[in-house]
């Protein structure tokens, strides 16, 4: 760094109020020991919020990056790059010295809402011209395709990372144009790796020219391949009763997985190798054909996933469904006893239910299921479907729990293979041991293709900078949505934000304001989900730059603005 001079980047944005200056001239002195110990650019994030942290000061987000510049730049000349797409409010690039630190942090005081996106910028096409392609492609669909979905007249063509690319409605003379949307859904937390990254794409291609598929009556070159890397995988990162850092023992026995298409087939599965097994090891001293679920769980649509979705919107026009299914209330550990009882064969839960309203299960609660199954020879299951492969910041939702909260069997799918269908079962041995030849099976399931794409992406969530990645806009976003609730604490329920990683819920005052701001976000230009009857959800890819998370929340505070003044 010889001649030049060491600058640093400072945005004291979220900086609460009834913070003193004391304070913020200790954290300035600290990030100026971290920036000066450092060689190289770079980021330095963690370090500086940890060592404010410690001080007492809460809710501090602070980034700060390393420069280096030839010329002396005025703070103003600072400024102007880094004021662009905030949130109206003052970020100061200072060198770090106490003073400026101190005019900094009294020039961020007065924090207001994004105002940016009050006005629509993405409008819904309520009703393209009948000549154009988006009509066309409409009017195709719905004569011919069963309507099991309500859908804006959105036309997606491709996508990019996080960013989506709908079709303008246009004639058949006019060259065809997009408007960018920002997908935080994720296709509903399915492409942890964005939107037709270069790598899965490259794989798919040479693999369809290879071989697709050639039936389970033989074996094909990649199904066992992923299986393994997903089983050592397990073992290293801690699941179903093994601890981080464990190793695959050469001699067994193993972890074993079966390789369906989607989550509902995973889950069907599941329940069919937790009666199997539990019959087995009752030996006949009990008729074990019981299962257990919780409210507001969501673990499938076909007939028995269904059963244990007890959901009346989604159960009442389908009665009967599978007998012996009862229902339990999550986190309530008083009566577990009579619910899990010894006529019962498996538990299947969800460690954060996620359609439900991102409800998180207690660990407490987990490890008393986790003995009560144990007591009565019950098979446990967890549905990590939308909470597992990393979403959470660890391999599976449980992978650091006490090995008392594991479960028997943890279902998967969504974004096993990015996008393209598959589900899979992995199961402790017990399990496994009691399922033989012909009890289940799959034509699709574990076919060469999607198993060598899911072999590769196994790989790449598993990478420490994605991991990295997950915690760091994990953090960011829990911070935004504190801020948020603070702002609008009257719309807002004040719990505030829960989940973990990047599966993310806000639950709102008004059942009715979830789907609105849905709907608001859309039509600015971000797609946002909704979780339950009030929650909004959030679950992005896992390759979210921090620019895209402040982008989410910067219309999300303008959509919170549209509510409030539409409330009044």
């Amino acid at each position: 760094m010889a001649g030049s001079e060491l600058y640093a980047v400072a945005d004291f944005c979220l900086i609460p109020m009834g913070t003193g200056t004391t304070s913020v001239g200790k954290y300035i002195a600290e990030c100026q020991r971290v920036l000066e110990s450092m060689k190289n650019e770079g980021i330095v994030y963690e370090r500086c919020h940890e060592a404010v942290h410690a001080m007492g000061v809460e809710r501090i987000a602070t980034d700060i990056r390393l420069g280096t510049r030839t010329d002396k730049p005025t703070n103003e000349a600072w400024a102007e790059g880094l004021t662009e797409n905030r949130r109206k409010r003052e970020s100061v690039l200072r060198r770090l010295d106490g003073k400026d630190a101190a005019q900094a942090f009294q020039s961020t005081q007065n924090l207001e809402p994004c105002t940016e996106y009050i006005t629509p910028t993405h409008p819904d096409f309520s009703d393209p011209a009948p000549n154009t392609n988006v009509a066309e492609e409409l009017r195709d669909f719905s004569e011919t395709t069963l309507g099991t979905y309500k859908r804006p007249d959105l036309v997606f063509a491709y996508g990019k990372g996080l960013d989506l690319y709908a079709e303008m409605p246009t004639t058949r003379n006019q060259e065809k144009q997009y408007r960018r949307y920002l997908d935080f859904t994720a296709g509903i937390a399915v492409n942890s790796l964005g939107h037709a990254d270069p790598q899965v794409a490259r794989i798919a291609g040479e693999q369809a020219a290879r071989l697709v598929h050639c039936s389970n009556l033989y074996y094909n070159e990649w199904s066992g391949k992923m299986v393994s890397r997903l089983v050592e995988m397990t073992y290293a990162h801690g699941g179903l009763g093994e601890r981080p850092g464990s190793l695959m023992a050469p001699e067994g026995p193993h972890l074993k997985a079966f390789v369906a298409n989607s989550g509902t087939e995973a889950n069907e599965a599941a329940l069919k190798f937790a009666r199997k097994a539990a019959a087995v090891y009752a030996n006949g001293a009990h008729r074990k054909t019981g299962l257990v679920c919780f409210r507001n769980a969501f673990h499938g649509r076909s007939m028995g996933a269904l059963s244990v979705t007890p959901n009346p919107k989604y159960q009442e026009v389908f009665q009967p469904l599978v007998g012996n299914i009862r229902v339990g209330d999550l986190n309530k550990i008083e009566g577990l006893d009579t619910l899990i009882t010894e006529d019962v064969a498996g538990v299947i839960l969800e460690p954060i239910q996620g359609e439900g309203g991102v409800l998180p299960a207690d660990v407490s609660f987990l490890q008393a299921v986790r003995r009560r199954c144990d007591e009565v020879g019950a098979v446990l299951i967890y549905d990590e479907i939308q909470c597992g492969l990393f979403r959470t910041g660890t391999m599976w939702c449980h992978s650091e729990l006490p090995l008392d909260a594991h479960p028997d069997i943890v279902t998967m799918a969504k974004p096993l293979a990015n996008g393209f269908p598959i589900g899979a079962v992995l199961m402790r041995p017990r399990v496994a041991d009691a399922i033989v030849v012909g009890d289940h099976g799959t034509t699709f399931g574990g076919g060469p293709l999607v198993c060598r794409i899911a072999h590769y992406v196994l790989g790449r969530l598993a990478e420490d900078a994605l991991r990295q990645n997950v915690a760091a806009r994990s953090k960011q976003l829990f911070e935004r949505l504190s801020l948020i609730r603070d702002m609008f604490g009257d719309l807002v329920h004040e719990s505030g934000a829960r989940g973990r990683g990047l599966l993310v819920g806000l639950p709102m005052k008004k059942a009715a304001h979830a789907s609105e701001v849905v709907a608001l976000a859309r039509q600015r230009g971000v797609l946002l989900l909704s979780a339950g009857s009030d929650t909004l959800r959030f679950v992005p890819s896992l390759t979210a730059s921090r620019a895209e998370v402040d982008e989410a929340m910067d219309v999300l505070e303008s959509c919170l603005v549209v509510v409030r003044e539409g409330a009044k």
